[in-house]
């Protein structure tokens, strides 16, 4: 079994080949070209790196966010379209999940928090469990302030990772010392994703590709302006 794992729910870019034996072949870049740019030559060369053809995949795996709109949609429709070609399954895994994942066997509470622009963070809250990492609350998106008062008021010991952490760190400072702020692994991994698409994998837990839908949580900034422009021109008419 060979899965493709894409993921583009932030600035990061990146895909990885895997299978049983691991995480074959990766790339990941949060400079450069735009996604949609990046994706397919990347794609072509982690295949070479690991010496298999694009048509040995036997399962595609992507990121469903919630992350950045336009990065979500490039990830999404680059993985269908490779799934479609290749007649392959997919399985669908949260942003959030994947940056929590390489954290997976500390004792504290690990919080990935996204960066989801307009002052706020997507954020959840995990706990270790045997065989990984266990989801304690849903996939939530807030400013840093709201974060930090539930996390003041459950009084954890935390772990925060995440670009959003990083950035509103000053925010989350009045929680120390009972909260760390991870400043490495800032985006989800196209290596996780792989990783944990294999166990799922091994349960044949996967769908269709019309089965794969974004996790958006919000409008896009698109959508809130043609709204607002719609109602606008509606409320001008009434006039």
């Amino acid at each position: 079994m060979i899965i493709l794992g894409i993921e583009t729910a932030t600035l990061q870019a990146g895909c990885a080949l895997g299978g049983v034996e691991g995480v074959l072949a990766s790339f990941h870049t949060a400079h450069g070209p735009r996604h949609a740019e990046v994706l397919t030559p990347a794609v072509e060369f982690i295949c070479s790196q690991a010496r298999i053809s694009l048509d040995q995949v036997t399962v595609v795996a992507v990121d469903v966010g919630p992350g950045l709109f336009t990065g979500l949609r490039v990830g999404l429709a680059t993985a269908k379209a490779v799934a479609q070609g290749l007649r392959a399954p997919m399985i669908g895994i949260p942003s959030l999940d994947l940056l929590a994942f390489p954290f997976r066997h500390s004792g504290r509470v690990v919080v990935p928090v996204i960066d989801a622009r307009r002052g706020e963070v997507y954020s959840a809250l995990y706990k270790q469990v045997p065989g990984g990492l266990q989801r304690l609350t849903p996939h939530n998106v807030g400013s840093p302030a709201e974060l930090a008062s539930e996390l003041m008021a459950r009084n954890d010991e935390c772990l925060l990772v995440g670009d959003g952490a990083i950035r509103y760190a000053e925010e989350f400072s009045v929680l120390r010392p009972r909260v760390e702020i991870v400043d490495s692994s800032p985006y989800p991994s196209a290596a996780a994703l792989v990783e944990l698409a294999q166990a799922q994998a091994l349960r044949e837990e996967w769908v269709q590709p019309s089965e794969i839908h974004a996790l958006y949580l919000r409008k896009s900034d698109a959508e809130i302006k043609w709204e607002n422009r719609t109602a606008g021109a509606w409320r001008g008419s009434m006039d």
